[in-house]
């Protein structure tokens, strides 16, 4: 069973223009990134209280947080990054969802990545143990330009954080934008798969695709997901109009069509969804 949820900030910085637009979509989860042009982590207690307010009365819940751990240089201090993951990790409780979704940091100026392993890996175990203990798991992305872009890297950052905290996000657009082949990669990361990013990309191009419609092959992944009894969330991050390293446009007339054309694919491959 897949269950759809949306980065919809997407849509709108406005957070009642993104619940509307998605209730008429039939999606009634969200991925939580930002409001009001403002990232999950930096939202006073207030806007946290007032966003709760406006999801329960309107019956939404989150995917997960989306947040941006994980996404800074190697060689910044840890311990003020580890303060917003545990930020993160409250607002887990306050919305009663179990996901994290963060990254595997970038590489310092100049810097080569088998330098830097043992870091990385030191600083998952740490924020590991602080999920375990808050009933949460890990959700690492697939990200461009972090150590795990590359599905190799992604295979080893699993196999050595052997935890069942700590899973993967399976993004078939970054992968194409990486350059890296997104079957193969479906192929190597699909057993710590729980969690998908929906956005499909034609390499080279500013913009992304329409699922279907670019280079995922994400009908095929669906296809070989549905075989394999797979249910989570399926977050829809089109990135129609663009994307960067912290978020991505696509508004309110195009987000429908990405839905629209997602759930199509999920028809085509014999899917249930909600």
């Amino acid at each position: 069973m897949f269950t759809l949820s949306a980065f919809a900030d997407e849509i709108s910085p406005d957070p009642q223009q993104q619940v509307d637009v998605l209730k008429a979509c039939g999606v009634c989860h969200i991925e939580l990134r930002s409001i009001l042009k403002t990232n999950v982590l930096d939202l006073t207690d207030l806007q946290i209280q007032e966003l709760k307010s406006l999801l329960n009365r309107h019956g939404f819940r989150l995917s997960a947080i989306g947040s941006p751990i994980g996404k800074v240089k190697l060689d910044q201090p840890f311990e003020p990054h580890l303060q917003r993951f545990r930020r993160a990790l409250e607002l887990c409780r306050i919305f009663d969802t179990p996901n994290i979704r963060l990254f595997s940091y970038y590489l310092p100026d100049g810097g080569e990545w088998d330098n830097w392993r043992r870091e990385i890996l030191d600083r998952m175990w740490e924020k590991c143990k602080l999920a375990e203990k808050a009933g949460v798991r890990l959700l690492h992305e697939n990200e461009h330009n972090i150590y795990g872009e590359d599905p190799e890297r992604v295979v080893d950052l699993l196999e050595t954080v052997d935890r069942d905290c700590f899973r993967a996000v399976y993004d078939p657009a970054n992968y194409v934008f990486g350059g890296h082949d997104p079957w193969k990669a479906w192929e190597m990361t699909r057993e710590w798969t729980v969690h998908f990013h929906i956005k499909d990309w034609v390499r080279g191009e500013a913009h992304g695709r329409l699922a279907g419609e670019g280079d995922g092959r994400i009908e095929d992944v669906m296809r070989d997901a549905v075989a394999r009894g797979y249910d989570g969330f399926a977050t829809l991050e089109p990135h129609l109009l663009g994307g960067g390293p912290t978020g991505g446009v696509t508004g309110p007339e195009l987000f429908p069509k990405a839905v629209a054309a997602f759930k199509a694919i999920l028809e085509r491959v014999g899917a249930e969804y909600r």
